[in-house]
């Protein structure tokens, strides 16, 4: 927390997946699976267009790299604004190593996508692990190497080419793990790859009309995080930034990744069936199955990140300071709050896609950015460099519970009846079992940090995995006694896709 170093390295790794998403990211996840589903009920099903996508985005991408390493210095000048020239030397290092990734993220959501579009579920979702072993593995050998910095007191002047190219690289190395493995993937599906460059005729400008919405949307996105990076890095030095943030950011996401990205993207693929073919019948009960599992779970991740958080940034922060530590997690805290909203949310905006109304997301979307960027430019005024990290991510959890609500509504008004009162009923008895779950959770956490004031990272994994275990039963036992069907369902839906990769 506070570590220009590892802001600096944050930032470069960051810029390509900004500028993938800028481009061309948000257009793949939206447009794709319908378009795929749609296609596979052509003579070859789908094959022509799945070869001629692929090769059309990694064509374009590695023009964008190109482009992009060659302006790398103005964009990491633009992303942090504040910086000096040293740090904002090192981040453009750093970004010259990553920036190739912009490619392999194409392959590897469009590789993805088509799995998914074909109901295999689990490589797609999988694939990621890899990566993070890979990133891992790196960083263990720059410690064996080159020592670590746990305080973040490494100038940023002390870094050495063949240090920059161990951790740019390493990363860089671990995305394209993650696209390149898919290969093994589309071999067993079935799908065998050929490049096409005869990109006429195959329907890519129906794809292109439904992409423009999309890519306004993301450029709007992007945008703001232009300026909320900028933001969030006046604390660089002082409280969470960055890199701090960025990791804070991770954990929020990871049972969002692991559970709700998986769950939904099995019903995707069927909300594009129905929505494609006009059964709404069928969308409707799918739309309302997905949002009330995933829900279901996201506010028990909700309720354990709340209560473990001083825990959880010991162990990401294993060697920092107490109050790095809980600076981390007062920021985890303040995202977690929105985690079941967030999650929602995603569902929310794959039935619009689900429907081919790319419209609508930018709509919502641009609302909460506005509400971001707007409450965000007044935080350097009103708090310390300090509190800027835990002031961004409160604003951003309240656009993001304004922008679920919004959504919601718009997809309720566009096809009529969305299941709600079953589903506000469900979402009752998740809060219900959420407040006694949080109480023992808290308690929990003031016991295990009189028991050892001091913690260290061994203690706080097994007060983790402590807490976790006791917030799921006492969930669970309130969930039963409230009598919630959901419980049930989501085991099995896990073991369908457990079993056979299908929802």
């Amino acid at each position: 927390v506070g570590a220009r170093s590892a802001d600096a390295f944050a930032n470069g790794n960051l810029l390509p997946n900004t500028v993938y998403m800028i481009l061309i990211g948000g257009v793949l996840n939206a447009v794709l699976v319908p378009q795929i589903v749609k296609a596979a009920h052509g003579p070859d099903g789908g094959a022509g267009y799945i070869n001629k996508i692929l090769t059309l985005v990694t064509s374009a991408l590695v023009g964008i790299t190109v482009i992009a390493m060659i302006f790398a210095p103005l964009i990491v000048w633009i992303t942090a604004l504040d910086w000096g020239e040293e740090q904002l030397a090192l981040a453009t290092a750093f970004a010259l190593w990553c920036l190739p990734q912009i490619i392999f993220y194409g392959v590897y959501t469009v590789m993805g996508e088509v799995l998914n579009a074909k109901s295999v579920f689990g490589p797609f979702t999988w694939a990621p692990v890899l990566n993070n072993v890979i990133a891992i593995i790196g960083i263990v050998v720059f410690i064996v190497l080159f020592g670590a910095d746990p305080e973040g007191r490494m100038s940023v002047t002390a870094w050495t080419p063949g240090m920059i190219a161990l951790l740019g690289g390493s990363a860089t190395l671990g995305i394209v793990a993650q696209a390149l493995i898919l290969f093994v993937s589309w071999r067993r599906a079935g799908i065998r790859y050929r490049p096409d460059f005869r990109w006429k005729g195959v329907g890519l400008g129906s794809t292109a009309r439904l992409a423009t919405w999309t890519l306004a949307m993301v450029v709007v996105m992007q945008l703001g995080g232009i300026v909320t990076n900028n933001i969030v890095a006046i604390g660089s030095g002082d409280g969470p930034s960055t890199s701090a943030m960025q990791n804070v950011w991770l954990i929020f996401m990871m049972p969002h990744s692991v559970i709700a990205v998986s769950l939904a993207t099995a019903y995707f693929t069927r909300l594009s069936e129905w929505g494609q073919t006009g059964r709404m019948a069928e969308f409707r009960e799918d739309f309302s199955a997905s949002t009330r599992q995933i829900a279901l779970v996201m506010v028990y991740a909700a309720v354990v990140l709340v209560a473990a958080a001083p825990f959880i940034g010991r162990i990401i922060n294993f060697g920092a300071t107490p109050a790095q530590v809980e600076m981390f997690g007062e920021a985890l805290m303040a995202y977690a709050v929105s985690l079941a909203a967030y999650s929602f949310l995603f569902v929310v905006q794959r039935a619009f896609y689900a429907l081919s109304d790319t419209r609508t997301p930018f709509v919502f979307t641009t609302i909460q950015m506005a509400i971001v960027i707007l409450l965000s430019l007044l935080l350097p005024l009103l708090v310390e460099p300090r509190y800027i990290g835990l002031g961004f991510a409160a604003i951003w959890s309240f656009a993001t519970l304004v922008e679920a609500l919004i959504a919601t509504w718009l997809l309720r008004r566009k096809i009529g009846r969305i299941d709600g009162r079953r589903i506000l009923g469900s979402l009752s008895k998740y809060v219900a079992a959420a407040i006694p779950s949080l109480g023992i959770g808290i308690a929990l956490t003031v016991l295990f940090r009189a028991l050892s004031p001091e913690l260290g990272v061994l203690a706080s994994l097994l007060f983790c995995c402590v807490e976790a275990l006791v917030i799921g039963v006492v969930y669970i036992v309130v969930l039963r006694l409230v009598r919630s069907s959901e419980v049930s369902d989501i085991i099995g839906t896990v073991s369908r896709k457990l079993g056979r990769n299908r929802p």
